[in-house]
């Protein structure tokens, strides 16, 4: 109740509506009062009109307007299963009905046909509590018909997410070729590209009659440019439905030719492939190997860094201590060339080289380097890993350079370098490898730039007053290489094309020994060692970000722990669901 004034108030029956319901079922059920008769099958239930046309647009139409439905004493349903429609009639007249597996289909089916939306979504939202890997195509394919929006929205989530359970499934082989071009072709799929070749070459081979034909249009799909090489070249390249294809061998063999060539992408006789970016699903995480750790041992740590989160993740620790190793990635893939075994005994140089997969989350050995080195500079270009000078098994500054083919699992050695430096700063840009100052083997700087060119397999030196860095990584952000302190706060960038040097926003601290790496066109640094103004070393745990882009710099947080000497870099890849 509720008061208006002294003699009058308002009164509320927050039952009446749901009893007077509860009535006209009553009525129903003993068939009084009733004037329609809804018939499906042989099934006849006597109802109400106003009762029907107040409860959907659909009666409503079919009542109130000049249709032969208005005067008809019974009223045949088509398309409705007679047990549904009593569901359906039960609901009209109490509100509740009982979805299940089994009839939760009918019931959406009927809800969009007769126009209960409330009930159409519980249906939906039912059967987004069902969804799996398995089964989410079908739900896509089911929720287009019935044009059911949020179903639709979460299971091609789903599909899209869960693409390696996705793929495996029997709802994939039964998609239509343009469904099929539809979802391998998004970019919010979330699996690596060899991947998107079986699941075409699968679905094609479940019935290869009928669908031999669609294999250039699938093929396409495919990004060849971010296929691992080998894949390319062993499975790809030699499977006998593309070599069938004259369009697929036109779209392979400039794939071929531009990943495996040396050259750049614009020489005359290799046409480059249109440029397509990386799914959105594909990911840039920081990763950090080994080092010093608080400065006191060589640790085994491997922590990725996502920066979505703010969040430090360990991964599989290195197989053996080692001290001043270089780490790259390619190919998705982690490489940790030569260093120092740290143990109890005198430490031999090492020649191995460690590869890491994030999928498998495992080290395995490769083909081991032909010289052992440890300070040494290593860089992933193409399909090689290029790695210059360092010490040797007798202490002595190496001025050799060998090249580690990916594809081969070979190294074969390269033009020494001019000067034999340690601690340069190294970065590769069209054809060229800089390799920017370093210090001799008296440990004083060396300003020097000395430039590889990798198709030639030669060098040549820029003698230069602007370069005086050691220990200082660089890196390639568009067409200019950033050398990133070096026993300074001074950050310069070296204009690659017009062959000058751009000072930059200085870093907080005087730093060596750090790590550098690019994600999403920004820098990161990382730990390294400080020197303070009164010139004391302090270890750092420091994780800071340049924008180029505003000549700026951010802190990021922290390390887990104080670190120098550590490997530092970008791992593209698809992210795994058992480690992130």
């Amino acid at each position: 109740m509720e008061e208006r004034s002294a003699e009058e108030f308002l009164f509320k029956d927050q039952d009446f509506s749901s009893e007077l319901l509860r009535q006209l079922n009553t009525l129903r059920q003993s068939g009084m009062l009733t004037d329609v008769t809804l018939c499906s099958g042989g099934f006849e239930v006597p109802c109400h009109r106003n009762v029907l046309a107040a409860s959907s647009p659909y009666f409503k139409a079919m009542f109130c307007n000049n249709f032969k439905e208005s005067h008809q004493a019974k009223v045949t349903l088509k398309g409705i299963d007679a047990e549904i429609l009593d569901q359906i009639i039960l609901y009209i007249y109490t509100g509740e009905i009982l979805i299940s597996a089994e009839n939760v289909l009918y019931l959406l089916e009927t809800a969009s046909m007769l126009q209960y939306a409330k009930l159409f979504e519980a249906c939906s939202a039912y059967l987004q509590d069902t969804l799996t890997p398995d089964n989410c195509l079908s739900m896509i394919r089911l929720a287009k018909i019935l044009n059911c929006q949020s179903l639709n929205k979460k299971a091609k989530a789903m599909a899209l997410k869960c693409f390696p359970e996705v793929a495996s499934s029997e709802d994939l082989k039964d998609l239509c070729p343009l469904e099929l071009l539809d979802y391998l072709g998004d970019d919010e799929l979330c699996g690596e590209e060899e991947q998107v070749f079986e699941t075409l070459m699968v679905w094609i081979r479940h019935d290869l009659q009928a669908r031999q034909r669609y294999i250039q249009d699938l093929f396409k799909k495919v990004r060849l440019q971010y296929v691992h090489p080998t894949f390319l070249f062993h499975f790809i390249a030699n499977d006998s439905l593309v070599q069938s294809s004259p369009t697929c061998r036109s779209i392979l063999e400039s794939a071929r030719r531009q990943m495996f060539s040396l050259y750049s992408t614009n020489a005359p006789d290799i046409k480059p492939m249109v440029h397509v970016p990386r799914r959105y699903s594909n990911q840039e995480f920081l990763i950090i190997i080994g080092g010093r750790k608080d400065n006191q041992q060589t640790t085994r740590d491997v922590l990725l860094y996502d920066d979505k989160t703010n969040q430090w993740l360990s991964l599989a620790k290195l197989p053996v201590r080692l001290y001043k190793a270089s780490a790259v990635s390619l190919h998705s893939n982690i490489y940790v060339l030569g260093g120092m075994p740290v143990s109890n005994k005198k430490s031999p140089v090492s020649d191995n080289i460690y590869i890491y997969s994030l999928k498998l989350n495992q080290w395995r050995l490769v083909e081991p380097m032909l010289v052992p080195r440890y300070s040494h500079r290593s860089l992933a270009y193409k399909n090689y890993i290029l790695s210059f000078g360092g010490i040797g098994e007798n202490q002595e500054i190496l001025n050799s350079v060998e090249r580690y083919d990916s594809i081969y699992n070979t190294c074969e050695s390269m033009a020494n370098m001019p000067v034999a430096v340690l601690h340069p700063a190294v970065a590769a840009k069209d054809q060229r490898v800089y390799l920017f100052g370093g210090e001799d083997i008296m440990q004083n700087p060396v300003r020097l730039i000395q430039v590889y060119h990798v198709s030639r397999n030669m060098w040549f030196r820029m003698e230069t007053r602007v370069v005086k860095n050691v220990c200082a990584p660089a890196v390639v952000i568009g067409d200019q290489i950033i050398i990133v302190g070096g026993y300074t706060r001074r950050i310069i960038a070296y204009d690659t094309k017009g062959n000058k040097f751009i000072k930059c926003a200085d870093m907080r601290d005087r730093r060596m020994h750090h790590g550098a790496t690019v994600i999403k066109n920004k820098l990161y640094v990382t730990g390294g060692r400080c020197l303070t103004v009164d010139n004391v070393i302090e270890d750092s745990d420091s994780l800071d970000c340049y924008d180029p882009e505003t000549d700026t710099w951010t802190p990021k947080g922290k390390l887990p722990h104080k670190l120098f000497d550590h490997g530092c870099l970008t791992l593209q890849c698809v992210p795994c669901s058992n480690l992130l």
